[in-house]
């Protein structure tokens, strides 16, 4: 059984920082590309960030560049998303996510697996 855990979410102030965590189980993770998206009150969710296999390679949307950063640690089973400089359009439930065709993909049907979540409040 494939499991995705989120965790790291909270609330925050503008300009501050929060580090998403993701602990995968059931699945070979080294084989998935994993995503993170978000999905704020009354809109669809949306692509935030990327990682490839090994990690070698990312991809960000751009209202998230310059200020997060996914990460990987395949020993650990564990993807990560560093939000920096956090603004209160940040303020979503995040997902993370497996894509076993390995592509990073920014479309989220194209994912097999998502977890359930973790609620991110930036306040103004």
């Amino acid at each position: 059984q494939v499991q995705l855990v989120e965790s790291g979410g909270g609330l925050v102030q503008a300009g501050g920082s929060l580090r998403l965590s993701c602990a995968a189980s059931g699945l070979t993770f080294r084989w998935y590309a994993m995503g993170w998206f978000r999905q704020a009150p009354g809109k669809e969710r949306e692509f935030v960030a990327a990682i490839l296999l090994s990690g070698g390679s990312t991809y960000y949307t751009n209202s998230v560049k310059g200020r997060a950063t996914i990460s990987r640690d395949n020993a650990k089973n564990t993807v990560y998303l560093q939000m920096n400089s956090l603004k209160p359009e940040d303020t979503a439930v995040y997902y993370c996510a497996a894509d076993y065709s390995g592509t990073g993909t920014s479309v989220a049907n194209e994912y097999e697996f998502w977890g359930q979540g973790t609620q991110v409040t930036v306040s103004s």
